[in-house]
C-alpha cells in the first residue's frame, strides 16, 4: 500500500484512537448523562477500528468486503446522526463523534468515508494484471 492509501489507514488509525478514547471516558464517567450519545461515540470507535484493520488487509477479497461494508456503515452512521443532531437536538444530551457531521473533528468523519469508499473503487483487489517477469522471460 502506497500513497493515499497509507495517509487513509494513518488517518483511520488516528479516528479510531480519538473515538476509543473518547468513548471510554464518556462512558465511565458520565454514561448515565447521555447514554445515546456516549453509545454512538463506541460503536463509532468499533467502526474506525474495523476500518482501519480493513483497509490494511484490503488486498485479501474477504477484508476488503470487511472495508466496503465498514467504510459504507460509517457513511450512514455520520450522515443519520449528522442529520438527527440537527433537526433533532434534544437526542444528543451530550455530542458523539458523529454528531453534527463531525463538528468536534473538523469534519473528517464527513470526508473521511467519501475519500476511503474511492480508494476502495480504485484499488480493487486483483484488479491489477501483473507485469511479466522479465528474468523469468530473459532466462
Amino acid at each position: 500500500m502506497t500513497g493515499i492509501g497509507r495517509v487513509l489507514v494513518i488517518v483511520y488509525a488516528i479516528m479510531a484512537l480519538g473515538a476509543t478514547g473518547r468513548s471510554f471516558v464518556q462512558i465511565v464517567e458520565r454514561f448515565d448523562e447521555a447514554p445515546l450519545a456516549y453509545t454512538l461515540s463506541a460503536v463509532s470507535a468499533v467502526v474506525y477500528i474495523v476500518a482501519t484493520l480493513a483497509l490494511v488487509f484490503a488486498g485479501r477479497p474477504g477484508w476488503y468486503v470487511v472495508a466496503w461494508v465498514a467504510i459504507g456503515f460509517e457513511l450512514v452512521g455520520v450522515l443519520v446522526v449528522g442529520t438527527l443532531s440537527l433537526v433533532a437536538p434534544e437526542l444528543f444530551a451530550h455530542d458523539s463523534v458523529w454528531s453534527f457531521f463531525g463538528r468536534g473533528y473538523v469534519f473528517v468523519p464527513l470526508v473521511l468515508p467519501f475519500l476511503g469508499l474511492w480508494w476502495l473503487a480504485k484499488h480493487r483487489p486483483g484488479a491489477r494484471q501483473a507485469a511479466p517477469d522479465t528474468a523469468a522471460v530473459a532466462s
